[in-house]
């Protein structure tokens, strides 16, 4: 997973690369550095 630390705040989804089950990622960025990073599966 590759995180854009320009952008200061991210929300996506991504599938996880083992089971396919989609995972709402939370990446918040000061001083273009990782502040908070948080995963989260959505069961589907």
């Amino acid at each position: 997973m590759l995180i854009d630390t320009s952008l200061n705040h991210q929300k996506y989804i991504e599938d996880c690369e083992i089971c396919c089950n989609p995972i709402q990622i939370l990446v918040v960025i000061e001083n273009q550095e990782i502040a908070s990073f948080q995963a989260k599966s959505i069961e589907q």
